[in-house]
């Protein structure tokens, strides 16, 4: 069965968040540069170096002829409460879009629904503020906490992507929940994707990735946000 509950150790994520950003090669004058927020989904935990979701969406999108350079935010643990808190580090000023892919370990912990919303929202702002456009990645709660947390929760994140003019992504997992066989794109915590999963789950966004350069192109590279 597959768990809502994502990450274990935030110094782990922290550490390896600062490596892959020190080791990624500077980007050329006309790439465009994705900052990828998010938890131990978006960091790649327990895969190879080279087979966590952000090596895999980078190699899909050079492949498809992108000039791209992506930067892996992702830290294991963490809530919408810390992308909040990091958000502004992230936002540096070579970042011209932001992927932002949080959510399960609020689901994890059962924390309220409306904090979520806030948190999101004020990274959403935060985004705004700099003109970077933001591709809202979203997750379905499961029904553990009732059917009014659910609603609560579903609708976070088609109501701040219409408010905020974000790109808009329905679920993170949904590529992996639809499968034939969830389990065997799982690792063995049956929490995390192994590296086949997260190759389904990279299939997936990519078009909408794709749409986000193309937003960052039409503004010459400043965003322009439409609501």
């Amino acid at each position: 069965m597959l768990s809502y509950g994502y990450g274990v150790s935030g110094g782990v994520g922290k550490a390896l968040v600062v490596v892959l950003t020190l080791c990624a090669a500077p980007a050329a004058a006309d790439d465009v540069v994705i900052a990828a927020l998010g938890d131990s989904l978006t960091q790649g935990f327990g895969l190879p170096a080279d087979q966590g979701f952000v090596p895999q969406l980078q190699a899909v999108l050079e492949d498809r002829g992108h000039a791209v350079r992506l930067i892996n935010a992702g830290v294991s643990g963490d809530t919408t409460a810390g992308g909040l808190a990091r958000v502004d580090w992230t936002l540096s000023e070579e970042v011209d879009a932001m992927i932002v892919a949080l959510g399960g370990n609020d689901l994890l912990r059962g924390l309220p629904p409306e904090d979520a919303r806030t948190n999101l929202a004020g990274i959403l702002q935060a985004a705004e503020s700099r003109g970077v456009a933001v591709l809202l990645v979203g997750l379905k709660a499961p029904l553990n906490y009732g059917a009014d947390y659910k609603q609560a929760f579903d609708t976070i994140y088609p109501d701040l992507a219409a408010e905020y003019g974000a790109l808009y992504a329905e679920s993170f997992l949904a590529p992996i929940i639809e499968a034939d066989d969830p389990a065997a794109l799982m690792q063995g915590d049956g929490i995390h994707p192994n590296a086949a999963g997260v190759a389904r789950v990279v299939a997936a966004l990519a078009p909408q990735v794709e749409a986000l350069i193309a937003r960052v192109a039409a503004a010459g590279g400043e965003t322009a946000y439409s609501p």
